[in-house]
């Protein structure tokens, strides 16, 4: 049937409206930009931030929670769960930072409870996940999850944390109604960014200094196979369709797409150092950033290959956010 002109402007208009906003933190570049994932290109900038690097969306959107690499030195006899950092609460419509909470410790990666009440920080330096309310914009406790962790992932049903911890070369998993470490995953050594298969029942994490990808079975806690990737793994995530595992490589300078049914790999170069990296859901694509430079490569999920690429006003992509 063919669809009338007017008609069909209109369809693809609003399929262009209907694509995700990615939400990128910039690190020391001090700025969270906004990107529309339809045209790959920055559409706003929130200043007022410092050194970000997690960052997460509440579940409907409207307020985006930005971490800060950033602390004041505690001072001799000082707890060490004293507040002498901050995560920036931010209000894309209004366009600026809201308000500030502070949290015991930089951040490095965060995540947000389904509900979208807790925020969840990776405070490396103190071995605890931090959880922040946000009916109350205050970090209400810290959980010794292990030593320097790093990643956080929450299941979609908001009963169960699961963070890695790069020193201590496990997984922690945290029921989210006791806050309590109930169980420790094997994570291979030195494990950092993860993500779940679809169904929740693997983990798979990057192990670094191994250059190699653990798959973590959640039920058992072992580590059911591993994939080798090259020097310096660090960015990790799945598919829309949940059947390839895509990988960055930052020594080795290239991106590893490997099917999760057989094990293939396939691999595309991109220079220099690709870094952090989200598929973006809904829009078919993979969104890689450099460690060196403020650039964001746009790269095809089923072709597997570069479709463009943006540039960041400042800094390096870090955690990004996709809100749909």
């Amino acid at each position: 049937m063919k669809i009338p002109g007017i008609l069909a402007l209109t369809l693809a208009a609003a399929a262009v409206q209907a694509a995700p906003t990615v939400y990128i933190p910039t690190g020391t570049g001090n700025v969270v930009v906004a990107v529309d994932a339809a045209t790959d290109t920055v559409t706003a900038t929130y200043t007022g931030v410092e050194n970000s690097h997690g960052l997460v969306a509440t579940p409907d959107g409207e307020y985006l929670v930005a971490g800060s690499l950033s602390e004041t030195p505690l001072k001799p006899g000082q707890p060490k769960n004293t507040a002498n950092s901050q995560l920036f609460f931010i209000h894309p419509a209004h366009g600026h930072v809201m308000s500030t909470i502070p949290v015991a410790g930089w951040s490095h990666h965060l995540a947000i409870t389904p509900d979208g009440r807790y925020v969840l920080a990776a405070h490396g330096a103190r071995g605890t996940m931090g959880v922040v309310d946000l009916q109350s914009n205050t970090e209400t406790r810290t959980v010794p999850t292990g030593r320097v962790p790093n990643f956080i992932l929450v299941t979609r049903d908001g009963r169960r944390a699961y963070v890695s911890n790069t020193g201590g070369n496990d997984i922690a998993e945290v029921d989210l109604t006791t806050w309590k470490v109930t169980r420790r995953l094997e994570g291979g050594p030195a494990p950092t960014h993860m993500a779940f298969s679809r169904d929740e029942k693997k983990i798979y994490v990057g192990n670094a200094p191994a250059g190699k990808v653990s798959e973590v079975d959640v039920a058992s806690g072992k580590i059911s196979r591993s994939f080798r990737i090259g020097k310096g793994v660090h960015g990790v995530d799945v598919s829309d369709d949940g059947r390839t595992l895509f990988v960055t490589s930052q020594q080795e300078q290239k991106l590893v797409a490997v099917d999760l049914a057989t094990g293939a790999e396939r691999a595309i170069a991109l220079k220099p150092a690709p870094y952090h990296l989200n598929t973006i859901h809904g829009a078919g694509k993979v969104y890689v950033s450099s460690a060196r430079e403020p650039t964001v490569w746009v790269v095809d999920q089923k072709t597997f290959k570069v479709t463009g690429s943006f540039k960041l006003p400042a800094g390096q992509g870090h955690q990004m956010a996709v809100v749909p």
